[in-house]
């Protein structure tokens, strides 16, 4: 992955460019620790050659994931950026692939693999936002009361 900063001003904007069987979530998360970014919004196009999304249950309160063993378009990622528990910054993201007979697939974004690119503008918050666990959903949620 490479990445560029876009404004040296505050908030701080990123650039983030992902290669071809990279992936994604691991590096995303290691960017935020490195940059310290405590919470932001990203957002990103590109395409995989396979992803697995996840769907929550609140029955069972886990997330079921689905493989996408395809390559897809990267039509929407969407997800903030806020720390967990343990003090580190977590992603939280979201995404719709577009499949090869124009349908789509979508939820919780859990790992991708990239081909040919992903490209992400991850754009920091003047605040830090942090997550708690919330019992009634057994979900981290952000926590607007800390920070």
């Amino acid at each position: 992955m490479k990445a560029k900063r876009l404004l040296e001003a505050t908030p701080k904007t990123f650039a983030l460019v992902f290669e071809s069987g990279e992936a994604v979530m691991e590096p995303l998360e290691g960017f935020a620790r490195e940059q310290r970014i405590s919470a932001g919004s990203l957002q990103g196009i590109g395409a995989f050659s396979r992803a697995r999304v996840g769907f929550f249950d609140p029955e069972s309160r886990r997330y079921r994931a689905m493989r996408v063993d395809e390559q897809t378009e990267v039509l929407s990622m969407i997800g903030d950026i806020a720390l967990g528990e343990e003090g580190d910054p977590e992603i939280h993201a979201h995404i719709v692939l577009g499949r090869r007979d124009a349908t789509t697939v979508g939820g919780h974004l859990l790992e991708a693999t990239v081909r040919p690119t992903l490209e992400v503008v991850l754009t920091e918050a003047p605040q830090h936002l942090r997550r708690r666990s919330d019992p009634d959903s057994g979900l981290a949620l952000i926590d607007l009361d800390q920070g």
